[in-house]
């Protein structure tokens, strides 16, 4: 099921009178894509920081250390939808803002930590702003993006965050753990300053009937020649039904809303289940089992790997399409997930030895598959298919589901691992990806080359399909 297709040019060449030049719209999105970047190190933040935490008695013991780790979970558990009211009341760009000022607090206070009180509420915090930008942040970017330019800009903004886990690797290797968090805290305070400087998105402006306004942030975002006047009355033709009523979840109930946050639910479900938290669980194991003892160095070389493969898929996504990037990489995570469980179930019998080879293999496969594909794409594909009124609410939804089943994950991880042993687990998430793959297959149209309101047309039953 697809959309209807039509060829599209490569999204770094596409410059017409109607989409106006991409310069603006990189340079709108660079500034965008701190808030990402924040979330990224935040992501990384515990992996150099807890051995130092621990060293220095402020995490003492199994359970604190896990609440530490856990805590930023169920921060973004309640940021997600919070984040969906906040981008319908004050707008995408001001919650992205609203969330940098968060993360800047939260930093601030895990620097500055003397106790574990203040340290575990500065992790917290900074999970709520993370749950706040991953609501946030591909919605903006898929407001202010051209159809041809849509799926590399939300790529882009997994690389932006696949960068900030790696700058939190390498600055972790050389600075103590409270050095590190006012790290943390200098993207978080130049993006607040950087977000005064760029529009908001124009789509959000028609919905609350700001039109002068939207044409404002057109002409900033394609450049002062460009005809911007075609594209504001696209985007009105879009809103002509939603306009001037206020959303209601019951309106969920529609087939046209109820699909696509079945297929954006699922899709976030199947991403967290593929078993990526426990490939990244494992990364420093894998590497000392093969004889690389230095499991710092580990770390950034596997988030080098994933920043280099998400750059890859930033080409890619407006040239393959999501559908085809999803099976592709679901297949491929199926299949390393697989000699994963070989791996370990071969450790169990005594005669790993002589194969650690394909455990560092499968890791690095692992992480090329889903940065291709289940690293960038759920968030991108949750902005695109929901109409403008119920994107906030649609989105909060996803990103609590996503959030919540990324805890469920870690938490349960050890219990997984005693019922079915390290190997059972491996081909359980295998299946998991199979599963995931057979979904996007059938239910998954292709947005690839279409407009905003095109999708919505099509979840309304009014436009073709393949």
């Amino acid at each position: 099921m697809s959309l209807e297709s039509s060829p599209t040019a490569s999204p770094l060449r596409k410059s017409t009178k109607f989409e106006g030049s991409p310069s603006r719209l990189f340079l709108t999105a660079l500034c965008a894509s701190l808030g990402p970047f924040t979330f990224g190190f935040t992501i990384g933040y515990s992996s150099p920081a807890i051995p130092k935490l621990e060293q220095e008695k402020l995490l003492d013991g199994k359970s604190l250390t896990g609440w530490f780790g856990a805590l930023m979970t169920v921060g973004a558990i309640f940021g997600g939808p919070c984040g969906g009211k906040l981008i319908e009341k004050y707008g995408r760009k001001q919650t992205l803002t609203i969330a940098s000022g968060v993360f800047l607090v939260g930093w601030i206070m895990t620097g500055l930590a003397s106790g574990i009180q203040s340290l575990l509420f500065g992790r917290t915090l900074c999970g709520f702003a993370s749950g706040l930008v991953t609501v946030a942040a591909p919605v903006y970017f898929a407001e202010i993006s051209t159809k041809t330019l849509r799926g590399f800009l939300g790529a882009s903004m997994q690389l932006s965050i696949t960068i900030g886990i790696v700058a939190a690797y390498a600055i972790g290797m050389t600075c103590s753990w409270s050095m590190l968090a006012f790290f943390g805290a200098m993207p978080a305070a130049l993006a607040i300053l950087l977000l005064f400087c760029i529009p908001e998105t124009p789509r959000y402006l028609i919905l609350k009937n700001r039109r002068k306004d939207a044409l404002l942030a057109l002409a900033a975002l394609r450049g002062p020649h460009t005809d911007v006047e075609d594209e504001c009355r696209d985007i009105e033709e879009g809103f002509m039904q939603e306009s001037g009523s206020s959303f209601s979840y019951s309106e969920f109930k529609k087939p046209e809303l109820s699909r696509p946050l079945f297929i954006s639910v699922m899709i976030m479900v199947f991403q967290q289940f593929s078993g990526i938290n426990a490939v990244m669980f494992y990364t420093v194991s894998i590497f000392q089992s093969a004889g690389y003892k230095n499991s710092e160095l580990a770390t950034v070389v596997i988030g080098i790997v994933q920043v280099l493969a998400t750059l890859v898929a930033c080409f890619l996504m407006d040239k393959m399409g999501r559908k085809k990037l999803l099976i592709i990489a679901g297949s491929i995570m199926a299949l390393t997930c697989t000699t994963f469980g070989y791996y370990y179930f071969r450790i169990r019998s005594g005669t790993h030895a002589d194969i650690s080879w394909l455990a560092i293999t499968s890791l690095v496969i692992y992480i090329i598959g889903f940065s291709l594909g289940w690293g960038p794409i759920p968030m991108l594909v949750m902005s695109e298919l929901f109409p403008a009124p119920a994107r906030g609410a649609a989105s909060g939804i996803a990103m609590f589901t996503n959030w919540f089943c990324a805890f469920l994950i870690t938490k349960e991880f050890i219990l997984l691992q005693e019922l079915f042993g390290q190997a059972g687990t491996f081909w359980i998430f295998g299946v998991c990806c199979l599963c995931g793959v057979m979904f996007v297959s059938k239910y998954l149209p292709e947005t690839k080359g279409k407009s905003l309101e095109d999708i919505e047309l099509y979840f309304l039953g009014r436009s073709m399909m393949m």
